[in-house]
């Protein structure tokens, strides 16, 4: 360790003696806000001192809330890109699934090759990463779906109960520890689900406020519903994966088993049209840009805040389908549409609040 009494002169290294006091009357006004015993963790990042450099580069403080800030932006870019799907006529789901994940693949993989992670990824995660990529793309596919059959809102509701099942499912595959609690925002949003479904068996057999007939109406909800499952299946998936593979990796297997899938299906179902030209293909590309700008800016938000502020701050994807709902399709909605949206947000928010606070407890 160098004394205050030297510091470092040019590239070359080399130490020359310096006036002690002169030294203080300089350094004083930078370095006066705490002593070098009462350092905080957060200051030195946990690096050690090795000589080599005295002056050290302070770290930056990140803007508050920067991290909702992103969240709020991924809420927004997901909202529009379900709201321009449900604007398509005349274009199966699968293949406005086929194209976003076309273009999914040509931005990740400049990031790819700039951040060398290969293609394949580590041997012990490739089963994992297949089944993210598999589960993941049919998520979206079944979301897509659930758009173009059922109203905007009701289908984004029914997809954001995700969390709920994510905690159920950590507690199955990944014994993580489930409560109560769970159990109650697990009926929470089943409630919720059920409030927008509407089987006539509980409400009778006219219903109001539906889109098209109430067989497209269950046929929404069941995709909806399932596409929250896997959308949980993923989560868990990402989770078991942890750090140990590139997110652009990840992602990769999504576009790449999605673009497949989709195109093995449409070719079966001979559903493939070419867009019509002018407003449907920048569309189709919109759709594409906004997805990948959703996820970028998700990522980015778990990667500077904590998950439990975020989940809340994703709450927002919901109100947003409501009034671009209004908005852009004139649908009001109606009273049991709102009454399951409140089951679905109160039951994760309450998952996302109880896990900010045990985070926070087990820190404390």
């Amino acid at each position: 360790m160098r004394t205050l009494s030297e510091v470092p002169d040019g590239d070359a290294g080399e130490s020359r003696p310096v006036n002690r006091g002169a030294f203080y009357r300089v350094c004083l006004p930078a370095c006066c806000k705490r002593s070098d015993t009462h350092r905080d963790e957060d200051e030195d990042d946990g690096e050690e001192d090795t000589g080599e450099n005295t002056v050290q580069k302070e770290k930056q403080p990140s803007c508050p809330g920067l991290g909702l800030m992103y969240s709020l932006l991924a809420s927004v870019f997901f909202s529009i890109a379900a709201l321009l799907v449900k604007k398509m006529e005349g274009m199966h789901a699968i293949q406005i699934s086929a194209i976003r994940c076309f273009f999914q693949m040509l931005f990740v993989l400049p990031a790819m090759i700039y951040y060398k992670t290969g293609f394949l990824g580590p041997r012990g995660m490739r089963i994992y990463l297949f089944l993210r990529g598999f589960l993941g793309s049919n998520a979206m596919i079944l979301l897509y779906y659930a758009v173009l059959q059922m109203p905007l809102a009701d289908a984004t509701v029914i997809m954001f109960s995700n969390p709920v099942f994510t905690a159920l499912l950590a507690w199955i595959f990944l014994k993580e520890r489930c409560t109560i609690w769970d159990v109650v925002f697990t009926v929470f949003t089943l409630t919720g689900v059920i409030l927008i479904a509407r089987p006539p068996f509980l409400f009778g057999g006219e219903l109001s406020g539906i889109e098209g007939d109430y067989s497209s109406h269950i046929k929404g909800t069941v995709a909806a519903f399932s596409g929250a499952v896997g959308a949980a299946c993923t989560m868990v998936i990402l989770r078991k994966i942890g750090k140990r593979v590139h997110y652009f990796l990840s992602v990769w297997y999504y576009a790449v088993l999605g673009l497949i899938e989709c195109v093995v299906v449409l070719f079966i179902l001979d559903e493939w049209t070419i867009p019509s030209c002018g407003w449907d293909r920048w569309t189709l590309m919109a759709i594409g840009v906004l997805g990948i700008a959703g996820q970028a800016f998700l990522t980015k938000a778990l990667q500077i805040e904590k998950a439990g502020p975020v989940a809340l701050m994703r709450t927002m994807d919901v109100v947003l389908a409501f009034v671009l709902q209004f908005l852009f399709l004139n649908r009001k909605p109606t009273w049991w549409s709102l009454g399951g949206a409140l089951c679905v947000i109160s039951s994760t928010s309450g998952v996302a609040l109880r896990k900010w606070y045990n985070s926070t407890r087990q820190k404390s």
